[in-house]
């Protein structure tokens, strides 16, 4: 933890009080994120056709859940230096100083380990493997690796946050399956869109941090423009599980115009492209993106819980 001394003239050393508080550590787990996890993983968890007992599947998901939060404290211990020159991150527990880096290394690395030996434990060990390459692609691939060296470095990364409903999955069924990977497909696609309407507007930040973002390196145009393919290859493949059968029609029908709608708010992001207007699109497909990802799971999630109850009370 972090200390601060007090000493008295009677006595030699210090009294050590940490300044750290338990939302400090909660705060490194990155909740919102977090919480984006566990309702991706219990997706995939439900889309198994095996029947996984509650508190199995209660305690995979807190497995996973542990997994993404120790995920987001090792990618706070290596950007402290990004984090601290950045408007949106420089209030985080490490540039704050309330945590130092050694203490969020120590505190990503024991979840890490905790999570992955849970989830062996009581799911399988397929899972288990699943979710440790999911934490080590998003701390050593992505956080180390791309987001220093490439402005495709939320194409490729965002792989990290796209396995969860595959982990979820994998812990119900102890394999994975193309159910579970157009799933991933769909998150993994999404990212770019969703990542880089933010990063039109937050364009500044990544510059005075040095971090090669897409905007900051080929341009705003540029940027639009690759907003606007990502958003018309998403729409389509936001269909396929209602193609594939493991999603309704009403799925089908839902998935369909959502994606109609990010394709014409991703239109007006590449059409609008100065002024305060141009930003307020970007926020507004932001936005936009986060409910349609939200929408399109919940739907697939309501369903399979639905039909869970339907078997359990036929």
């Amino acid at each position: 933890m972090s200390f601060v001394g007090e000493g008295n003239g009677a006595a030699a050393g210090a009294v050590a009080i940490s300044v750290a508080t338990p939302g400090d550590y909660i705060a490194l787990l990155k909740p919102r994120v977090m919480s984006l996890v566990i309702f991706t993983a219990l997706t995939g968890l439900m889309l198994a056709p095996t029947y996984v007992h509650p508190i199995v599947g209660f305690a995979s998901l807190l497995a996973i859940a542990v997994g993404a939060g120790a995920s987001g404290a090792l990618n706070m211990w290596y950007d402290a230096d990004i984090d601290a020159v950045m408007r949106r991150t420089s209030r985080r527990p490490i540039p704050s100083g309330r945590i130092t880096r050694p203490e969020a290394l120590s505190f990503g690395l024991i979840l890490s380990a905790f999570s992955v030996f849970t989830l062996g434990i009581v799911a399988n060990w397929f899972a288990a493997a699943l979710l440790a390459f999911t934490i080590f692609f998003y701390a050593v691939i992505y956080t180390m690796w791309l987001k220093r060296s490439t402005p495709q470095n939320i194409v490729i990364g965002g792989a990290a946050g796209a396995l969860p409903p595959m982990v979820g999955y994998a812990a119900a069924a102890g394999h994975i399956s193309l159910a579970s990977f157009v799933l991933f497909a769909i998150i993994f696609i999404w990212t770019p869109p969703h990542f880089w309407a933010l990063a039109l507007v937050k364009a500044g930040d990544y510059e005075r941090a040095g971090v090669p973002m897409m905007p900051n390196v080929k341009g705003p145009d540029r940027t639009r423009l690759e907003i606007l393919l990502y958003s018309l290859i998403l729409a389509p493949i936001g269909v396929v599980p209602y193609f594939l059968g493991f999603a309704s029609p009403v799925y089908g029908i839902l998935s369909a115009c959502l994606g109609c709608m990010f394709v014409g708010l991703a239109i007006q992001v590449f059409r609008v492209r100065t002024g305060a207007e141009a930003d307020s699109r970007a926020k507004r497909l932001f936005g936009f993106s986060i409910l349609y990802l939200f929408l399109l799971f919940a739907e697939i999630l309501s369903e399979r819980v639905i039909a869970l109850v339907a078997g359990l009370l036929g």
